[in-house]
């Protein structure tokens, strides 16, 4: 994108963030572009509170559409992970109009949902990346550098490794992705290396889920799997008796489809940045 001042809304489409968060993402951004700062615009309903959610399915889905639908924003960040995009993305889709279609989107975990339904659709610059409560983490600040970075200057070094070899790639939440799958808002993903990660669930949960995505007849068009990270396993009784990684090969074998190795991806400050599609870098 890199531009002298690039303006980005923050919406969260799950669970709710603190001023404290949105405060220190700000201050860091103005640190690392002293030059030009980035505008950061948190929209109100990201401290909405309705339940678990960040405001009720209406409010979150109306923010979305103010900031992908208003001109002056460059990009769309998703503030934070947790649940509620599959609550407000019909909504979301059916509201927005052309001028979303000119906007970055980058988010991960429980914002794959969305990121999905705007890759399905069409839009052309969509990514799997740090999400700004990211900063809160052990060494959050270099992933909200490296969501920044891909923002404004989309800087190679924030991304992926093997997101530069692969003709296309996507990399979703191994729960989120499962659940989409069958829906309007599946991707196409033919040709795409598909990156994979996951955290907090137990081993049969993580091997379900991949029975589940690998027996899909549109993810078996794909180039193949690479595993991110797999992180807070959660205990199994008795032991399951396979690592993730054991788990993925096994089910890419029975599938069909290439195992590529692992992915510098996960639900950490470590996490880097996969386009959706073929990757535009500066």
């Amino acid at each position: 994108m890199s531009k002298e001042k690039c303006r980005i809304g923050v919406v969260a489409p799950g669970s709710r963030m603190s001023l404290e968060v949105a405060g220190k993402a700000q201050a860091l951004a103005a640190s690392l572009y002293p030059d030009r700062p980035p505008e950061i615009f948190f929209h109100p309903q990201c401290f909405a509170s309705h339940g678990h959610f960040a405001g009720d399915d209406e409010t979150r889905a109306q923010a979305f559409l103010d900031v992908a639908n208003d001109e002056s924003f460059d990009a769309v960040w998703f503030a934070r992970g947790g649940y509620g995009s599959c609550r407000m993305v019909e909504a979301a889709m059916a509201g927005l109009t052309p001028p979303s279609m000119r906007k970055t989107y980058l988010g991960y975990s429980d914002g794959g949902t969305l990121l999905a339904a705007l890759y399905q659709a069409g839009f052309n610059s969509v990514a799997h990346g740090p999400v700004v409560q990211d900063i809160v983490r052990a060494g959050g600040d270099a992933a909200i550098g490296r969501a920044l970075a891909w923002i404004i200057d989309r800087a190679p070094e924030a991304l992926e490794p093997a997101v530069r070899r692969s003709d296309k790639t996507a990399a979703f939440n191994m729960t989120i992705l499962s659940h989409l799958l069958g829906t309007p808002h599946q991707p196409d993903f033919d040709g795409h290396v598909l990156m994979l990660e996951e955290v907090s669930e137990a081993m049969y949960r993580i091997d379900r889920s991949l029975f589940h995505i690998t027996g899909n007849p549109g993810v078996r068009r794909a180039a193949g799997i690479m595993l991110g990270r797999c992180s807070d396993i959660t205990p199994n009784d008795p032991d399951f008796g396979m690592t993730e990684e054991e788990v993925a090969r096994h089910w890419c074998r029975k599938s069909g489809i290439p195992w590529l190795g692992r992915a510098d991806i996960g639900h950490d400050a470590g996490n880097k940045v996969v386009p959706f599609g073929r990757a535009l870098v500066s």
